[in-house]
């Protein structure tokens, strides 16, 4: 991939100039607020599975994002209904939507990551920190859509999905330049061009961005490069996206002790000064449409994908090296047709085929750390998967849709190293503390694995009048186990026979809008088995169960000409149903009936705008976190925490706009992920930012 070299080291130098910002273009919101404009659907399959359940899609637009200017992901997605992106250090982050924040090898299996119709990375090599791929300061509109979605995504899609649809371009020539300055010597710029001529629209955009970070030896440079080249032809419609993304990090990891972050004197501490994350991707996709003159409609998105990462593992015993890569392409396919006035139907056929690798080494070793190599693998993972989905007007105001999905996922495993957990050489490692032989690591022979899995939903949508709606909605969805999972293990275990996990779900919804409101309530109760867990002997097992309930709320009201509210929530509880052990433990816990580690029970925002004239636009956001516990017995916990923001934005003339964010408005001490580890410390915490100001300003030409 030497171009992709090239075009880094076009981004390194580029980040030479001083003092940036990105924003894509903005445009007034129209009241009331989120979700309430309508937004840019670049795929077909996902506009019918977000209008099978409209209560559970949230929708942020284009001035919301250019409103926010997002620095992190978290900082544009928290404030939905049942969302936490919890932040750790730079751009690292780990997801919860409508779950506990996972975390784990597999994880992030759980959440489909979407730029247009197309996962970010291949299925089974997901990556907690993949959000940070995606251009989301430049992004036309983020949807959030809840619970599961795996008819028509697949098995990445178990508790939700978060889609990043690009801007259009413009119907005129458009230039644009930001720059932007801010805490901890926080440096962005953004440049971007976008013109139609005749039948053909492009639009492309470069962020690059530097953070001196608040901790020390924590600072990060990135630069992201996105293109859009739309033609609309009289049956022939094509748009074609390509990314770029480059992400050099050095990484701060937790700081231990209870209440650490309430410690003024180690709020800027970094217990590993060495740790880093390089990281590039690449990726491209070309929707093809074709709209027969009966109105059938046809749908063929090729893509392909390039991820590149090397990341030391400060978080596990000597720090190894870990260097991993996947180059994989596809197609998507979808055929939508009108049966009669009535039904519609839409069909479809995914393949992929994607080539992942992952090499870890460390310098020295001790007891059953050894030195050299610990994993030297490559997978071949195919997936082939067709789905339907139907849609029926049952009457005048009443709509049932039903879809199923067959999906199957064969690995291809090459071991390029001794199987067994014994260290490079073959020699066996003995534990220096307890005297057992065996190294920490272990690896598979070479095998196949395949995963056959059905998935299917169900909804029946009534509309009451023309105000009121209501749903009910009932899932089954799956994630099959991740690469890593079955092929990275540890303690003697030779075979990991793992299950894909399940999930089934039922919701009830309701939707109340008015000229001037809008206000949405979601009911969830979801069921999990087979869950992948790690035993007490390192081991990677499926027979974890756990239970999900909660409800979720979003309201938009204009006040009055001037202002606008939103609110929105969620009270949820994710529990164990059965007995699991912690790693590193000797036996079994009592965590029947236990929440789930880090999941709160309550998160709620409110967000007040105001107007006070046309070209001023001022937003006051409170966020609140309730408590959760940080060990899987319940005898730990973080107590929560509530933060304000204050954005605004003036437009000074017609070409020039003028932004101020204030970041933890009221300096609250607080935690942005606590945990719990009686191996590491005990107490520990990814540490809040105190109060931090950025200021940008935005040109158009």
């Amino acid at each position: 991939m030497c171009w992709f070299g090239a075009i880094s080291g076009l981004f390194s130098s580029a980040l030479s100039l001083p003092a940036f910002s990105s924003t894509s273009q903005e445009t007034r919101r129209q009241v009331p607020a989120i979700g309430v404009e309508s937004v840019e659907v670049t795929g077909t399959p996902t506009h019918k599975a977000a209008t099978a359940d409209e209560t559970a899609l949230s929708a942020l637009t284009a001035s919301v994002i250019v409103q926010r200017a997002p620095t992190h992901p978290s900082e544009l997605l928290n404030g939905l209904p049942g969302i936490w992106i919890s932040r750790g250090n730079g751009q690292e982050h780990l997801t919860a939507i409508r779950s506990p924040v996972l975390s784990g090898a597999g994880s992030c299996g759980a959440f489909a990551v979407l730029e247009g119709d197309i996962p970010v990375r291949g299925t089974g090599f997901c990556n907690v920190n993949q959000l940070s791929d995606l251009p989301l300061s430049q992004a036309g509109s983020v949807q959030v859509l809840r619970g599961p979605a795996s008819v028509l995504y697949g098995s990445d899609a178990q508790h939700g999905v978060i889609r990043l649809l690009s801007a259009a371009p413009a119907d005129r020539g458009e230039r644009t330049l930001s720059i932007e300055h801010g805490a901890n010597d926080y440096r962005r710029i953004f440049t971007g061009f976008s013109d139609t001529v005749g039948r053909s629209g492009i639009r492309v955009g470069f962020t690059g961005s530097r953070d001196g970070g608040y901790k020390t030896d924590s600072g990060y440079d990135q630069q992201q490069f996105s293109a859009r080249h739309d033609y609309r032809g009289q049956q022939w419609n094509a748009r074609t996206l390509l990314n770029l993304s480059n992400l050099n990090q050095e990484t701060a990891g937790y700081v231990s002790g209870l209440d650490a972050y309430k410690d003024a004197g180690r709020k800027r501490e970094n217990p590993n000064p060495e740790a880093f994350r390089d990281s590039r991707s690449a990726r491209i996709q070309s929707r093809l449409e074709y709209t027969t003159s009966g109105g059938d409609h046809w749908q063929i998105t090729p893509y392909a994908r390039y991820t590149d990462m090397t990341f030391l593992m400060h978080f596990l015993p000597g720090t190894p090296l870990e260097e991993n890569g996947q180059r994989g392409v596809g197609v998507q396919t979808s055929y939508d047709r009108a049966l009669n006035e009535r039904v519609s139907l839409l069909s479809g056929v995914d393949l992929e085929r994607t080539n992942g690798w992952l090499r870890q080494t460390q310098a020295g070793g001790f007891s059953s750390f050894p030195a050299g190599r610990h994993y030297d693998y490559d997978v071949i993972a195919q997936v082939f998967a067709a789905f339907s989905s139907l849609e029926w007007q049952l009457a005048e105001r009443s709509r049932f849709m039903f879809g199923s999905r067959w999906e199957s996922l064969r690995y291809d495993y090459d071991n390029h190293m001794r199987a067994g957990d014994t260290a490079e050489d073959g020699s066996l490692c003995i534990n220096g503390y307890t005297g057992a032989p065996g190294c920490r690591y272990s690896r598979p022979e070479d095998r196949r694995d395949r995963f056959s899995n059905f998935s299917f939903n169900a909804g029946l949508i009534h509309e009451v009048d023309k105000t009121l709606s209501t749903s009910l909605r009932l899932a089954h969805g799956f994630r099959a186990p991740q690469a890593a999972e079955l092929y990275r293990l540890q303690s003697g275990q030779t075979v990991a026979d793992l299950d894909a996990e399940s999930i089934d779900s039922v919701e009830l919804g309701l939707v109340k809008q008015s000229e001037y409101s809008r206000f949405s309530l979601t009911g969830f109760f979801m069921e999990k088995s087979d869950v992948i867990f790690q035993s007490s002997e390192r081991l990677n097992l499926s027979d974890g169960n756990t239970r999900h309930y909660g409800v979720e709320y979003e309201l938009q009201w204009a006040l009055a000409p001037q202002w606008a509210l939103t609110l929105a929530g969620t009270y949820a509880r994710h529990l164990y149903t059965n007995n699991v052990s912690e790693p590193g433990s000797d036996a079994l816990i009592e965590t029947r009936g236990n929440d789930i580690d880090t999941a709160p029970r309550n998160m709620h925002g409110l967000t007040l705008e105001w107007h006070p004239q046309e070209q001023t636009r001022i937003e006051l956001q409170f966020q609140s976190m309730g408590r959760y516990y940080t060990d899987i017995e319940n005898a730990h916990r973080y107590r929560g925490h509530d933060l304000l923001h204050l954005r605004l934005r003036h437009r000074a003339t017609p070409r020039i706009h003028l932004g101020l964010r204030v970041n933890n408005l009221a300096n609250v001490d607080y935690a942005e992920r606590a945990d719990y580890s009686s191996l590491a410390g005990g107490d520990r915490y990814f540490i809040g930012d105190p109060r931090s100001v950025f200021g940008d300003v935005h040109f158009r030409f």
